[in-house]
């Protein structure tokens, strides 16, 4: 395993960092603790969940993964070995996280009660990375960075009290740093801007959406990542699991994840099954797990920090991890960028 500094935090992160968002849902607390325990016998030392999970969102199982997450910390008493990440919710209609049963807002008393809540159920007194896990104000979602522009009207909550809400956490010692997630360059910078105004906590971090079908990050946020020390946290890099090749010609795998709850329509769009087809042909004919080729890639961005892997079996999460030993010959690095190219980013 390789680890790369997460911002100016002064902590160090492994290149791979394990996405947990199926336990509770797709992965039981066993599996949830069985994968926890090869990651971290493999290397991995940054864990992400979020109060949201497990996915998909609904109130029967919201918190279920912080919950699996706090039961293994008291298990195995390993809190101290493990950089965790969590994410609280930004704006939304969903009404079922907070006590009083409003829309989920970041504002300073939603915030206060969601990290309380989050603390609780993983058994800590501290939280390493605390994520808005999207924007408080009105953006396309999902991602915030997209190839085209769509208003988005609604409310909104200030970037100054999202801020102050977590420079007071990091003051008590509840968080220890905060980042963002499916964030725009611009609201990355209003929020870099504000806390240089302030003297609050600067971003630390970004996990947004980057794969081969999708690298709008590229155009803004890369620079923003090395300019700015925002480290990237990549999520999605297998596409949903599309980048694999399992889905290819409308093929709906028994168990997984677009079978089961059809969440997938970032990847049902024109364009996607041909650039598809072209990057597993790359894969195929270099020898290469079209898995690892695809984690393997993302790690080649000098803008990269962490690419977050998720996986529902042992066989998967092995494959995944293996990546960070395949190194891509300049060759097939040629070959990506030709496709993308012609191709584009047909799943932003």
């Amino acid at each position: 395993m390789h680890y790369r500094p997460l911002g100016r935090t002064g902590l160090e992160v492994s290149t791979i960092c394990l996405g947990t968002m199926t336990y509770g849902e797709q992965n039981t607390e066993a599996e949830g603790h069985a994968q926890m325990d090869y990651a971290l016998d493999h290397g991995i030392n940054f864990f992400d969940t979020a109060e949201l999970y497990s996915i998909p969102p609904k109130p029967e199982t919201q918190g279920s993964t912080e919950r699996i997450i706090g039961s293994w910390f008291k298990a195995r008493g390993n809190r101290d070995k493990v950089i965790l990440a969590t994410k609280v919710c930004g704006l939304s209609q969903m009404d079922w996280f907070r006590d009083d049963g409003l829309p989920a807002r970041p504002t300073r008393g939603q915030i206060r009660e969601a990290v309380e809540k989050s603390l609780a159920r993983l058994q800590t007194d501290y939280i390493d990375l605390y994520q808005l896990h999207w924007p408080g104000r009105p953006v396309a979602l999902f991602g915030a960075n997209p190839t085209r522009w769509e208003s988005a009207p609604g409310p909104e909550t200030p970037i100054a009290e999202t801020l102050d809400a977590f420079a007071e956490l990091v003051k008590e010692g509840k968080i220890r740093h905060f980042g963002l997630s499916n964030e725009s360059a611009w609201g990355t910078m209003r929020f870099l801007a504000e806390a240089e105004r302030t003297g609050a906590p600067r971003v630390a971090s970004l996990q947004n959406a980057y794969n081969l079908l999708n690298r709008t990050y590229e155009t803004a946020l890369a620079e923003v990542s090395l300019r700015e020390d925002v480290a990237l946290l990549a999520y999605s890099p297998l596409g949903q699991g599309y980048l694999t090749g399992k889905y290819q010609k409308g093929a709906l795998p028994e168990g997984s994840r677009t079978a089961l709850f059809q969440r997938a329509t970032r990847y049902q769009v024109p364009g996607a099954e041909e650039a598809i087809d072209d990057y597993l042909a790359i894969a195929r004919e270099a020898g290469l797990d079209p898995s690892q080729m695809a984690i393997a890639f993302c790690l080649t961005r000098d803008f990269m920090t962490s690419v977050i892997i998720g996986a529902t079996t042992m066989e998967q999460l092995v494959t995944d991890i293996g990546a960070v030993d395949v190194t891509l010959t300049p060759e097939v690095l040629a070959r990506i960028d030709a496709v993308h190219q012609l191709r584009g980013n047909p799943c932003p």
